[in-house]
């Protein structure tokens, strides 16, 4: 995406002196070592790391990485362990013993009974259990598949369906409820299913290309050549092609597997994880990360490939190692940091999405994405923006880089086009957020955004958009055009502007086919074991996934103008610029600003009296016509008659006539403020208003004018105080001016 060299500083508190990375582990892991342990699994549907002792099992859940938490334990009895999952209701554990028999036990009576191949010819290559409903369980076996029920009661599984073929190997993840069957004498040739909570779907029978090496004109593929992955809810799958040093992706669709493009690999042992739809490629041999974001038009790396990096690991004195009493958790401390600081080592395997299992030492590392290092290495703006607004793990540290970027392009005072795109972006990102219903803050965007946009729905994708705006395209409550917008922006930025390339942005839209997708399927509600809750399920984790960040109009003002035009001195011609970028993108999308963005523009025009052209943005209603905005051109028109007769104009449009009569009365305009009063029948304001107003005028002929104006209009008006006071005044300056 971005392909430039990193330009990151330091980092601090990293493992290892100028340690940089984009992509780390946090020390301590989960540890999951137990005395006996005879191998450590990971039940990917229930979220949990298995290990196994003579006689029991031992489970953590995943979630509570990396906090040590105290595993849950089975009886499951004596014998070999191949495998080990729990049912998605957590009540039966079920083992895999040999290549003929799978025993099942009831983890609440403790009965258990074994399931056996029935030919001698067929052997057990795994099984996984499933939400699909028509069975429970699925036996993969070297014949094809067996689609079980568990019967409880009758104490063995239920036959329901086979679906006969040859099986070398498979790859399963439950996450995509995609099961990849490979056959013939190279592997390369697949049939596909999910079985899923809406059914099972089978796909049409595949194969994946191999380039062929000299020596080798029929290569095999293997298993861990192939990575099923799920990304922005669509299923992938990566092929490793060793002799091209190509990763292959391709996309899963109901009717076609589409390959969809190829990473370059620099290692012979490659490894995949897949952390808030970013692809992390390990090039184990070579101990680097390339980042992918698939999402965007361009294939290319996120950023240069850079290494893994442990956070957190304790280090020692080194006076400590001339004490001569360190008792026996020290050394065992040792030796666990011995280990643990090892990246890449011999017994790591990468459990997707985000896992690292250390089965050598009974660890279990999770990876994270260092966003603030991510967005420090390229100086591509609009691309780290689209980048950052597309995660939702960490969607309030991205919301923040966001504002904190967008803060310093404008006070950097960078080029107004680069700028432009940047708000271009977040604008987007805005509006999509909301057509999808994306939480903002927490909370949906319709509760507190729910005026944000002006009429109709939002547009479609960044091409279309863009279109849209080269032309005139009026919006309909405010009359702004974007035509009007280019002409007043090329007239107030032009001396930012000058020598600068106006390219466009490239479209963020992604691929699309016409074929029907594959969708990553929901978890189920009650999946893992009793107290085996997955993290989506985790109060607090669930608001994590779904928020978004994406920035609103309210926090555009908040939060990158209010403090950036506080910041900024001088000629403030090139914030006003980039306030016009701003409405300009609100406009063309139908999107509300927040209304003190529209005082602020006034002001910044009114205090480097560039009057003309507040004047253009008044008539032209790109300054949304408000109360505010009409108090503000009358406090900035003290100086410019023109400009507080906008302001005045504006209430009346506006009809707010209580404002526009006492704004003409305190201009001295009484007479005319009681014509436009009793025109537009205001009573709210008190006579004794206007008559203070023609007393102050010291002429008796205009107070006389406004005391018969209340008397006729009011006959009741002769018995109030005020009518006594004023005509006893009016008297007295009839009588000096007699004298």
């Amino acid at each position: 995406m971005f392909g430039k060299a990193p330009r990151v500083l330091p980092s601090v508190g990293l493992s290892g002196s100028g340690a940089l990375s984009h992509v780390y582990i946090q020390h301590p892991p989960l540890r999951c070592r137990v005395p006996g342990s005879v191998g450590l699994f990971y039940d990917d549907a229930n979220k949990l790391v298995l290990s196994a002792t003579a006689g029991q099992v031992f489970a953590w859940k995943t979630n509570s990485l990396p906090q040590q938490s105290t595993p849950t334990s089975d009886a499951v009895g004596e014998g070999p362990v191949l495998s080990i999952r729990y049912s998605l209701d957590g009540k039966v554990i079920a083992i895999q013993r040999s290549n003929i028999e799978i025993e099942f036990r009831n983890r609440e009576t403790g009965e258990a009974f074994v399931q056996k191949c029935k030919s001698e010819s067929e052997s057990i290559l795994g099984f996984f259990w499933t939400d699909c409903p028509t069975c429970d369980l699925i036996i993969i076996k070297t014949c094809g598949l067996d689609l079980c029920t568990y019967e409880s009661g009758l104490k063995a599984l239920r036959l329901v369906d086979t679906r006969k073929l040859n099986v070398n190997w498979y790859v399963y993840t439950h996450e995509s409820r995609m099961i990849l069957l490979a056959s013939g004498m190279q592997c390369n040739t697949f049939t596909a299913f999910q079985f899923s909570s809406g059914g099972v779907i089978r796909l049409p029978r595949f194969e994946m290309a191999m380039t062929k090496a000299e020596a080798n004109q029929k290569p095999v593929l293997y298993a861990e050549d192939l990575h099923i992955i799920t990304i922005y809810g669509r299923i992938y799958c990566l092929q490793v092609d060793r002799v091209a040093m190509l990763l292959h992706f391709h996309r899963f669709y109901r009717d076609a597997v589409m390959q969809q493009g190829s990473f370059p690999i620099y290692s012979s042992k490659i490894a995949v994880n897949v952390v808030d739809n970013v692809i992390l490629v390990h090039q184990v041999d070579a101990k680097v990360v390339i980042m992918y974001d698939i999402i965007s038009d361009s294939h290319v790396p996120i950023s240069a490939p850079l290494p893994l990096l442990l956070r957190g690991l304790p280090r020692v004195n080194g006076s400590s190692s001339g004490f001569s009493n360190i008792d026996a958790v020290d050394l065992e401390t040792d030796e666990i940091r011995d280990h643990e600081d090892i990246i890449y080592g011999d017994g790591w395997t990468f459990r997707t999405p985000d896992l690292i299992c250390d089965a050598a030492h009974g660890t279990l590392w999770r990876i994270h994405l260092d966003l603030e290092a991510i967005a420090a290495s390229s100086s591509e703006v609009s691309s780290v923006l689209e980048f950052l607004q597309r995660r939702k793990l960490e969607s309030i540290k991205a919301k923040q880089l966001c504002l904190s970027i967008m803060r310093t392009q404008i006070l950097e005072r960078q080029p107004v086009p680069v700028v432009s795109r940047a708000i271009d972006t977040l604008v987007m990102s805005y509006l999509h957020s909301m057509k999808m219903g994306i939480s903002i803050q927490g909370r949906p965007v319709g509760d507190i955004h729910r005026n944000s946009i002006k009429h109709g729905p939002v547009s479609g994708g960044e091409r279309e958009y863009r279109q849209s705006i080269s032309g005139d395209v009026q919006t309909e409550s405010t009359g702004v055009t974007t035509g009007s917008l280019v002409n007043i922006r090329s007239s107030i930025g032009s001396d930012a502007e000058e020598n600068v390339n106006l390219e466009l942005l490239g479209s963020g839209s992604g691929d699309s086919h016409t074929a029907a997708d594959i969708e990553q399927p929901l978890q189920p509600q009650g999946s893992g074991s009793g107290e085996n809750q997955s993290e989506s399920d985790i109060p607090g984790q669930r608001e994590l996934q779904v928020a978004s960040a994406a920035i609103s109009p309210d926090e555009m003002y908040q939060f990158i103008f209010a403090p950036v035009e506080e910041e900024m001195a001088g000629d403030p011609a090139y914030l006003v610029a980039i306030i016009v970028e701003y409405l300009r993108s609100a406009a063309s999308e139908k999107l509300k600003v927040h209304p003190n963005l529209n005082m602020m523009t006034i002001q910044l025009l009114a205090r480097s009296e560039r009057f003309a052209e507040l004047w253009m943005f008044v008539l032209n209603k790109i300054v949304e016509p408000s109360k505010e905005v009409a108090l503000q051109l009358l406090g900035s028109g003290r100086q410019n008659f023109m400009t507080r007769k906008l302001g005045m104009d504006m209430l009346r449009k506006l009809m707010l006539h209580h404002d526009y009569v006492l704004l003409l009365v305190q201009d001295g305009y009484y007479i005319e403020a009681l014509r436009y009063a009793r025109k537009n029948k205001v009573i709210s304001i008190r006579p004794s208003v206007f008559l203070e107003a023609a007393v102050s005028s010291n002429n008796s002929h205009h107070l006389a004018a406004v005391l018969r104006f209340f008397v006729d209009s009011n006959p009741t008006f002769k018995n109030t105080t005020d009518y006594s006071m004023y005509r006893r005044i009016l008297n007295e300056m009839s009588t000096v001016a007699a004298a």
